[in-house]
């Protein structure tokens, strides 16, 4: 070990020296070996002696295991027990820990060498095993860590301080025992007591509340006692390899990545890989921030094993010219005698199939409970509903009272992404990806009653009007428009109470009368701006409209101008179309065509057009919220999940499809052995070698071939036959099974029996189908034969007179 052939003095001068001048070069080990004075063996002797008087506190149980879970007759052979690599590995890291332990008194014991599920004592380092998976989701580090989280759950350790204790042990039961002195309180005193305590519970519930707001306000300002004591593990990625431009650390229960600077981590103990493993020997009293994470500098991280892959030092120049072959060639043989490879792991190979990796938690869900949090996980399908995350926040720390609560959706027919629901304030805001059948975005809403508060935001490339937003009221409807032709932006509509009274309300049977309509327009830039119309407001009731131009911009006002288009009449009983005082108008600029009845009354018929059509678009604006909601509705009542083509294990359209192709090319794979077969080769082996046929052979061979045939079609249709049969008794005393059982049958087993009538049918039905194609194959196949035969070279010369 580097460290032993330093004194202890010395280490700590050199370590004050390099924090005084971190900018200076650090010395090579191999000049501190020639600085050094050679050690006598009187020094020998004694250091032995200290460190055989060490003793190390190895754990013999890791007290989050329990043997009961699993059967370890079952586990491989390196589970059980080490190799004798492994053994001298273990002797090795013992004397490693004795010289740490002796070098450094105040530091903890290292974790070297816990104890596996069978108690068997394994080196950290050779738990490790690299493999590659054949999912490119795990070749990143993000992806691989947040499926490496999903599967481990929190567990608190009993001592926050050590990594592994041990268990103690439970002193049993005695079998004589004294008899416990008998009670002799008062029950009068103890029910007077009892009374105390009901008076005192609305005190103590009180009490609690101001309680939990002083913790809440203590908790800001509060010293932990335990800070920068408590043990944890986690990942270091290391830069440079796979264009990791800096060492970053990951954390295993979250998958979430920190900078080496981070405040969370206090200091480092140790690290390890499945080849070394390296003692942190720079001071942390600034966390983890001034750590210098080069492994190939022994003053700053100690190595256990001298012989494995690792980065060095790089050497000066001034120093290899100083250093001359023989020194070289020593420094080689003595590195070579002190080398040890790291054990293979004991571990076997991780294999994750594509149901276990589709999982991702254990059994497909995961619970993680969080100071009033907590969150949950599921693998894809298994909540019909594509549920996949929910996260419910509580008020209390009891997590009693819900505050709100987030769930996350994947593979949702309607798009559905996330769910926002507000317990304290009643607001459920819904979340879509693109896609959804009506464009919709965003749905905020307290009812999915029509005519309620609510907002729904669309996307606007997947509409032909170009809607943005949408916010109702009871009394209110607005709406918000993007890159629309005609240049509309807002629309705002206040509707008047309903003159009819129905039992059911709504936009198609009772619409709300529309009392006042505000639209605005966004800058046409190919208009004057004094003929741009900036806002028009149409008021109903008051058969008014009012209009106001865009502004030109170097001006601070803009025209605007109101007409009245309410109809009346003269003395003589004629009526009056328009009239002067039915327009006022203030113009920034006068101009004389503005001025006539003609222009005021062309504008006002276009405008009274344009209210119609306002009108109706607002109407047609009602129906589609209703149309929205009886939809949202009918998706979460069926919530369909979308299943990929590729998925051939929940895609049963495409699993039939495939089933039926591999069905056809079987059949044709057969029809083609069936041609390459020889069907004569059978009955010409019968016959006497090198003879030649006669008339008599052939027709004999001629007619077993056709009777073998024929019976081959009768065994195959009586086998269909067979089958039919098999098939329909089956079904019929499963129907008389659930006749006789139907009143005690519960809901999933009626599910499994509709679902077993099912495919039963349908199997009934394709042996019916096989028996009747075979029917009507079958004459035509015996009759293609016996033409076969009769055109076969070997037959023609003596079936040609019979033909």
């Amino acid at each position: 070990m580097e460290v032993l052939k330093e004194k202890v003095e010395e280490e700590e001068e050199a370590e004050r020296e390099e924090a005084a001048e971190r900018g200076e070069k650090v010395m090579r080990p191999v000049e501190m070996r020639r600085e050094e004075p050679p050690m006598t063996q009187e020094m020998l002797r004694d250091l032995e002696k200290k460190l055989s008087e060490i003793e190390i506190v190895i754990p013999e149980q890791p007290s989050i295991i329990t043997r009961d879970t699993f059967d370890i007759s079952k586990l491989p052979l390196s589970y059980q027990s080490n190799t004798l690599k492994e053994e001298h590995l273990l002797q090795v890291a013992d004397n490693f820990a004795r010289q740490y332990s002796h070098l450094c008194p105040d530091r903890v014991p290292l974790f070297l060498h816990p104890l596996n599920e069978c108690g068997v004592p394994k080196f950290v380092s050779t738990t490790i095993r690299p493999t590659l998976m054949p999912y490119p989701e795990l070749y990143n580090w993000d992806s691989c860590a947040q499926f490496v989280s999903d599967f481990l759950s929190m567990v608190p350790l009993p001592d926050p301080l050590q990594p592994v204790v041990q268990e103690e042990e439970k002193v049993p039961p005695k079998k004589y025992a004294i008899k416990p002195p008998r009670d002799l309180s008062s029950r009068f005193e103890q029910e007077q007591e009892m009374k105390k305590q009901q008076e005192s519970k609305v005190e103590e519930e009180k009490r609690r509340k101001e309680e939990e707001q002083r913790l809440l306000e203590v908790e800001k300002a509060k010293i932990d006692p335990l800070h920068g004591l408590r043990v944890h593990a986690w990942v270091l990625v290391l830069s440079g390899k796979r264009e990791v431009p800096e060492s970053f650390f990951i954390d295993p229960f979250t998958g979430r990545s920190y900078s080496t600077q981070h405040d969370h981590f206090l200091g480092i103990e140790s690290l390890w890989n499945h080849k070394n493993y390296w003692v942190n020997m720079q001071d942390c009293w600034n966390g983890c921030k001034d750590l210098v994470f080069d492994l190939g500098d022994p003053v700053r991280w100690e190595y256990l094993l001298l012989g494995t892959d690792k980065a060095h030092l790089s050497v000066a120049e001034d120093e290899e010219d100083g250093m001359n072959d023989e020194d070289v060639e020593n420094l080689g043989k003595e590195d070579e005698d002190k080398s040890f490879d790291m054990p293979s792991s004991w571990v076997e190979k991780i294999e994750i199939s594509p149901e276990v990796f589709e999982t991702r938690c254990p059994n497909g869900k995961k619970v993680i409970q969080y100071k009033r949090a907590k969150l949950e996980k599921w693998a894809p399908y298994l909540n019909s509903n594509g549920l996949v995350c929910r996260l419910t926040t509580y008020e209390d720390l009891e997590c009693t009272k819900t505050l709100e609560i987030k769930e996350w959706y994947q593979n949702r027919e309607d798009m559905l992404e996330l769910k926002h629901i507000n317990k304290s304030t009643g607001l459920n805001i819904d979340y879509f990806k693109p896609g959804h059948p009506q464009a919709l975005r965003v749905h905020s809403y307290k009812s999915m009653q029509p005519e309620m508060d609510r907002v729904m935001e669309f996307y606007e490339t997947a509409r032909v009007d170009g809607l943005i937003k949408r916010e109702e009221t009871p009394k209110t409807m607005t709406e918000y428009y993007q890159g629309r032709t005609d240049f509309l932006s807002y629309r705002h509509v206040d509707f008047g109470e309903r003159v009819k009274k129905l039992a059911l309300n709504s936009a198609e049977s009772n619409p709300r009368p529309m009392v006042k309509i505000t639209e605005r327009f966004s800058r046409n830039p190919e208009k004057p701006a004094d003929e741009d119309v900036a806002e028009r407001v149409f008021l109903i009731l008051e058969e008014r409209i009012r209009l106001r131009y865009h502004c030109w911009d170097d001006r601070i006002t803009a025209s605007k101008r109101e007409f009245l288009r309410r109809t009346e009449v003269d003395s003589k009983g004629n009526e009056i179309i328009m009239t002067p005082d039915m327009c006022i108008s203030f113009e920034v600029e006068p101009m004389e065509h503005t001025k006539k009845l003609l222009y005021q009354y062309e504008a006002m018929m276009k405008l009274k057009n344009e209210e119609k059509l306002s009108r109706h678009q607002a109407w047609e604006s009602e129906l589609e919220v209703l149309e929205i909601l009886k939809l949202r509705e009918e998706e979460e009542e069926v919530h369909t999940l979308t299943i990929s083509i590729y998925d051939a294990k929940r895609n049963e359209k495409s699993k039939e499809y495939r089933e039926a192709m591999e069905r056809v090319m079987h059949e044709e794979h057969l029809r083609q052995v069936e041609a390459q077969l020889d069907y004569l080769a059978p009955f010409l082996a019968q016959l006497p070698p090198g003879e030649k046929l006669t008339r008599w052979q052939a027709m004999r061979v001629k007619d077993e071939c056709l009777s073998d045939f024929k019976q081959r079609l009768i065994d195959k249709a009586n086998l269909i036959q067979a089958r039919f049969e098999k098939e329909t008794q089956e079904l019929q005393k499963k129907q008389q099974w659930y006749q006789e059982n139907q009143v005690t049958l519960t809901a999933e087993v009626e599910d499994w029996y509709l679902s077993y009538c099912s495919q039963a049918m349908f199997r009934i039905r394709i042996l019916e189908q096989r028996l009747n194609r075979h029917k009507e194959l079958a004459p035509l196949k015996y009759l293609a034969l016996e033409e076969k035969l009769h055109k076969d070279p070997r037959l023609v010369e003596f079936l040609k007179v019979f033909v």
